[in-house]
């Protein structure tokens, strides 16, 4: 019997209000035999997201105790709230022979790049810095002050783009879908 041939692993990152949720669920939607691994969290919900499935939502002391047993692929913290990717269901994915997306800022990029090479990187941009600037006020969940910080950190990241395999723009959600499942299927 042929043993069955290991998923692929692939990590998408963004700043943050490019519209990288609604691609990736797109891509969920159109394509089998993909699945997306759920993130940990200390931030609370916003409404409409759903544990287990939006995130993992747990408290510090319990993000804190799976990186001391050394659970996470990769961990970070951002605007005072930690975001990991726990280690076990990744590795039972690619195992079972299914390719998983990891939605992941660049940090964490880094970490599980560093730890599995073989991991294909894209990185999702917007049109322009006007247009995520725009998405991100037309969320109206953030202060002010959360709103700089988070231009600041994409601007910050925008600087890391080139350290991917692949650059997509999202200036329409189908197109930039449809981009990322050619890059997926180049990799069979």
């Amino acid at each position: 019997m042929k043993d069955k041939k290991p998923g692929r692993l692939f990590i998408i990152s963004a700043p943050s209000g490019t519209g990288k949720s609604t691609v990736i669920q797109k891509l969920m939607e159109t394509r089998p035999n993909l699945y997306f691994s759920v993130s940990a969290t200390t931030r609370p919900p916003r409404p409409g997201e759903k544990d287990g499935l939006s995130y993992r939502f747990i408290n510090h002391e319990q993000f804190e105790e799976l990186i001391r047993s050394d659970e996470l692929l990769e961990h970070a913290e951002y605007v005072g709230n930690y975001y990991g990717t726990p280690k076990a269901p990744v590795l039972e994915h690619i195992g079972s022979g299914n390719d998983i997306i990891l939605d992941i800022d660049v940090q964490g990029c880094k970490q599980v790049k560093k730890a599995m090479p073989e991991a294909v990187t894209i990185f999702i941009v917007p049109p322009s810095l006007e247009e995520l600037e725009r998405r991100l006020r037309s969320r109206g969940t953030d202060s002010e002050e959360k709103m700089q910080k988070r231009l600041e950190r994409a601007i910050t990241e925008l600087g890391e783009k080139d350290t991917y395999d692949y650059v997509v723009v999202n200036d329409s959600v189908e197109k930039a879908a449809q981009e990322i499942l050619e890059i997926m299927a180049r990799q069979d």
